[in-house]
C-alpha cells in the first residue's frame, strides 16, 4: 500500500488495476491481517464493488491471500458494518 492508500492488483489477464484501500485490520480470532479495497467499479445495481483479502503486513512482496472460511467472512462483514454504522452517525 502506498502513502495515498492505493494498491495495485493484477487481473486474470495480468492488467494492473489501481485500487483504493478502504481499511485494514487484524483479527485476534484468526490471527490474520485483512485488507478491504475497491477498484471503484459498480455492479449491475449501481453499488460500488468492494473486495477483501488477507495480507502479510511485514512482507515486501505485497501478495494478497484468500479468505478461506465462513468465519473469516463473518468477521469481515461485522467489521465493515461497524465502520459503516459509525460513518452514518
Amino acid at each position: 500500500m502506498d502513502e495515498n492508500g492505493k494498491i495495485i492488483i493484477k487481473d486474470i489477464n495480468n492488467n494492473e488495476i489501481e485500487c483504493d484501500v478502504l481499511f485494514t485490520f487484524d483479527s485476534e480470532d484468526t490471527k490474520k491481517s485483512y485488507i478491504i479495497y475497491t477498484d471503484n467499479t459498480k455492479d449491475e445495481l449501481g453499488n460500488i464493488k468492494i473486495y477483501a483479502n488477507t495480507f502479510d503486513p511485514f512482507s515486501d512482496t505485497g501478495d494478497l491471500g484468500t479468505i478461506d472460511t465462513e468465519e473469516e467472512w463473518n468477521t469481515i462483514e461485522q467489521i465493515f458494518a461497524s465502520i459503516n454504522n459509525r460513518k452514518e452517525e
